[in-house]
């Protein structure tokens, strides 16, 4: 489990495919850190480390998890959100966040507001995800509050320290993200609509 709060970046630094697989290696301060077997959410995508070095690690993402995220236009250099899993006697700082990705989603604007970013998002709405007015979404795996919330559509506003130390900096229009949309808010959908949606 995840709270969305991100506690460093990985630069990734070679990308192998290996049958459907595509293995990742990454160099990050964590990386001393780690430990094989161990799960890490990289821009939300929770991926287990199948290596590690004193300053970079491996991980593996399987096709299901290639189709479903942002991870099949990731490259080399690229900077990713990392955060390790919650220990049992940390803070809820974020929300709860399961590190699995429901769809991709496209920034539409970036507004420089003088002090904070507004960012506008927009997703495929026929799988029956949905945002309400400041409610939870974790936008490459960085817990944040929705507004201006719509069918498929819903802004974030970001803090200069978020912009600065997440790859929302990063982001410009056209980039597809990765969207965890809150688990009680599933729940309930699924509850009152059943399994009429993909």
């Amino acid at each position: 489990m995840f709270t969305g709060i991100i506690e460093a970046s990985g630069i990734i630094s070679q990308i192998t495919t290996e049958g459907t697989n595509v293995h990742f290696d990454l160099n990050s301060s964590l990386a001393n850190e780690l430990k094989i077997d161990q799960s890490l959410a990289h821009d939300g995508v929770c991926l287990t480390v199948v290596k590690t070095s004193p300053e970079s690690y491996r991980v593996t993402a399987i096709q299901e998890t290639i189709s479903k995220t942002n991870l099949s236009e990731w490259k080399v250099g690229k900077s990713v959100n990392l955060e390790r899993c919650m220990p049992a006697n940390g803070r809820f700082d974020g929300h709860i966040v399961q590190g699995h990705v429901d769809q991709t989603g496209i920034v539409k604007a970036v507004t420089d507001q003088g002090g904070s970013w507004l960012f506008d998002f927009e997703f495929d709405n026929q799988y029956g995800n949905v945002t309400v007015e400041k409610g939870s979404i974790t936008i490459n795996g960085t817990s944040l509050t929705c507004f201006n919330s719509g069918p498929g559509r819903f802004s974030v506003a970001i803090i200069p320290y978020t912009y600065e130390h997440t790859n929302f900096h990063q982001l410009k229009v056209g980039d597809l993200v990765n969207l965890e949309f809150d688990i009680l808010g599933k729940y309930i959908q699924r509850i009152i609509r059943g399994y009429e949606l993909p």
